[in-house]
């Protein structure tokens, strides 16, 4: 998408939930073996009372939509913020909205509004991004 298509509003969402095989995978990967994200007995003791998806394999989804999708190809992350308000649990559908909040035209950047919320509509992650246009 060119920055000159882009309006305060517009907005994309991606839909998915993550497995337990994929959480096995991303903790190879990141070397985050927390065990509250591994560890079933250990997750059942903990106050969420079962495991959780890593927050920053969640957030993962707004990069998959800032850099494939909304705004897409050549876009280039310059900072993102997460607070993380609910867990994600393993298998759990949830939604990532990626929605223009402001334009800077003469950078081309875009302040991106994120967002990560359940099928009910509670918000699991709220956060900014800063993303820079060619």
């Amino acid at each position: 998408m060119r920055y000159e298509e882009i309006e305060v509003g517009m907005s994309y969402e991606m839909k998915r939930a993550f497995s337990q095989e994929e959480v096995k995978k991303f903790a190879k990967l990141s070397y985050d073996t927390n065990p509250i994200h591994l560890d079933v007995e250990f997750a059942k003791k903990s106050f969420f009372g079962r495991l959780i998806v890593p927050g920053f394999m969640t957030g993962s989804m707004f990069s998959a939509i800032i850099g494939t999708k909304f705004p897409g190809d050549g876009s280039i992350y310059l900072n993102q913020t997460m607070n993380f308000r609910y867990p994600v649990f393993i298998d759990q559908e949830i939604i990532a909205r990626v929605s223009v909040k402001e334009l800077f035209p003469e950078k081309h950047r875009i302040l991106l509004d994120t967002c990560c919320y359940d099928e009910e509509g509670k918000v699991l992650i709220e956060g900014t991004a800063l993303v820079k246009l060619p």
